[in-house]
């Protein structure tokens, strides 16, 4: 059987399963389709809260992330963990108690305003409409290499299996197909992370191998890795080599942005008791860790092996010639991802770091004129990875399924809380109030595929921020909701005008800070970009900007209330209702 096959049973095996289970799972009721009837196990919720959270960037990125700076970039580790800590401890029981379907309803109701409604609502609708490009994206990548499909038609075939799931089962079926997704996920990474790491230290455990003895070498895999990339000019893998500074604000930015990300707050909602909220918090740090303590290991073995196969003599002096270039690199080459150019006309691949100083008289005597792997997308390194390691077909196959899971899984639940927002948020409470359950179940579902045509032609027609969607969608969830929810639930004078002005200084503030450094406008007088660490302000990296962001939005709306009146008493003693830990019983839920 061709490789091309098997990918074709596996991914589309996984497909119908999918669609099955959306057809068995049928919202219909606006309360199965927003919130699952809030019937979900906590056990269940935790792994479809892990299958909605852990996306193309997760599954497909992150490893390429972390492989290609080494320690400099753990701080996407520590940060999308530490936000799932906040989650159980600050945000998931009571926004649970609280007892409403989506994040904008919470705002508008305990800060008794339409206005704070429709702010959220925008917050959430910039949010997740610039998440879900990078899933349509990650999505036509994975298509794009295993399917032996253009992009254009991978993600239709996408966005056409999300809308069948989605459009039908709501949240009701989008939850058990996330359980699914999960599953399929999860044995995607983590088997060819096994294989992998038997093959460089003979330890099964990916995360133990990353600490044991390097096979080959017989000296520490970490200290190998450090050893050869130093010898071609690149920084050591385990140092740190960027602001410490930078590296802690991104770190809080990606912790609170993932406490304040709407698609992952909505899955608290879904199960029967408060008490239950907290567990599913639980179980999805438990679910998620099994990826994240894999990624490390995925990342430093996926690129020694890399520079093993450009020198396999186990010296960095005389690498491979280009006809010598295994199968992966010619695949891999076909889609554009990954590129050579001979810059010395020597028939060699010479990989290096040609923009250090140190290397450069190396570089000079070796006859080398430069880095001859001039395209090398870090998205491919966790697809390729079965293929660098010469894997069994099967597990290429399975890879292909797990980095559309994760694509399609985050996709999902973005449009869900698209379409709550648009649906229950706006038509139902705002513009349209007097309509009926039927009416809305219908609006829901117009909204769904209103959304997900709209994500598609995001995905084939990216805006010029494209790259960057996953710093901004952060950034800006951690500057605006998260200090919102915060002060909704644990300040009972915070009112109206204060978190109002707070959600719009810090999208405003966000969203300028954003545009201006990550040289999306052109310097006015020059032909410069201003994305140059030089021209940031106080040296702070437009990707750390949402932590500050969140302090303007708390700065601003405790300043403002402080000189408007106070909130209502009823919503005062609403807040304190919340909070009291007699909620934690199903008798005093909602």
């Amino acid at each position: 059987m061709s490789q091309f096959t098997l990918n074709l049973l596996v991914v589309g095996g996984s497909f119908a399963l999918y669609i099955a289970i959306a057809i068995w799972a049928r919202a219909g009721t606006t309360s199965d389709f927003y919130a699952a009837s809030r019937g979900v196990n906590p056990i269940v919720n935790g792994a479809a809260t892990a299958a909605d959270w852990m996306s193309a960037a997760s599954f497909i990125s992150m490893a390429g992330l972390i492989a290609f700076v080494g320690y400099g970039n753990s701080s996407f580790l520590m940060g999308w963990t530490g936000g799932y800590v906040l989650l159980a401890l600050l945000l998931a029981p009571y926004l649970r108690k609280f007892g409403r379907f989506t994040v904008p309803e919470f705002i508008g109701d305990r800060f008794y305003s339409q206005t704070a409604r429709v702010v959220a609502v925008i917050c959430l609708l910039v949010i997740s409409l610039t998440y879900v490009i990078g899933q349509m994206t990650g999505a036509g990548v994975a298509f794009s290499r295993f399917l032996e499909v253009d992009n254009t038609t991978g993600l239709l075939i996408a966005s056409a299996v999300v809308f069948i799931y989605a459009v039908l089962g709501g949240m009701k079926g989008i939850t058990y197909t996330q359980l699914a997704q999960y599953c399929v996920l999860i044995l995607a990474y983590t088997i060819p992370a096994v294989f992998i790491s038997l093959q460089l230290t003979g330890n099964p455990i990916p995360g133990l191998g990353l600490f044991s003895t390097h096979a080959d070498s017989g000296i520490p895999l970490l200290t190998k890795l450090n050893q050869i990339l130093v010898e071609l000019g690149f920084n050591d893998y385990t140092g740190q080599h960027g602001s410490t500074f930078n590296m802690f604000l991104f770190t809080m930015s990606l912790m609170i942005g993932t406490a304040g990300l709407p698609h992952v707050i909505i899955r608290f909602f879904t199960v029967p008791k408060v008490a239950d909220a907290r567990k599913s918090a639980g179980w999805a740090l438990v679910f998620i860790a099994l990826l994240y303590l894999t990624a490390p290991a995925v990342g430093a073995m996926a690129r020694l092996n890399i520079i093993t196969t450009i020198f396999p003599d186990g010296t960095t002096a005389q690498p491979i010639t280009y006809d010598e270039r295994p199968d992966w690199m010619r695949s891999w080459e076909k889609t554009g991802l990954l590129a050579f150019e001979d810059k010395n006309n020597d028939g060699r691949i010479q990989y290096y770091n040609d923009k250090s100083d140190e290397f450069a008289s190396v570089a000079a005597e070796r006859g080398w004129e430069g880095n001859e792997m001039v395209t090398f997308n870090r998205d491919i390194l966790v697809l390729a990875n079965p293929e660098i390691a010469q894997l069994p077909g099967w597990v290429l196959a399975l890879i292909a399924a797990g980095g559309l899971a994760a694509a399609l899984s985050t996709a999902a639940g973005l449009l869900l809380a698209i379409s709550s927002a648009i649906s229950h948020d706006m038509l139902k409470s705002v513009l349209m109030p007097n309509i009926t359950d039927k009416q809305e179940l219908l609006a829901a579902r117009v909204s769904m595929a209103f959304a997900i045509a709209l994500a598609t032609y995001l995905g084939l027609n990216p805006p010029g921020f494209a790259a960057q969607v996953v710093a901004l969608a952060f950034g800006l969830a951690a500057a605006t909701l998260f200090p919102a929810l915060m002060m909704g639930i644990f300040s009972k004078k915070m009112n109206t005008q204060g978190a109002v002005a707070g959600m719009l200084v810090g999208l405003l503030a966000t969203l300028l800070y954003i545009f201006t450094y990550l040289g999306w406008f052109f310097i006015p007088g020059t032909n410069m970009l201003a994305n140059s660490p030089d021209n940031w302000l106080f040296g702070i990296s437009p990707l750390s900007f949402g932590a500050i962001g969140a302090v303007l939005n708390f700065v601003v709306a405790y300043v403002v209330m402080k000189i408007t009146a106070e909130p209502p008493e009823h919503i005062q003693e609403l807040v304190e209702s919340i909070r009291v830990p007699r909620g934690a019983g199903s008798a005093a839920d909602h």
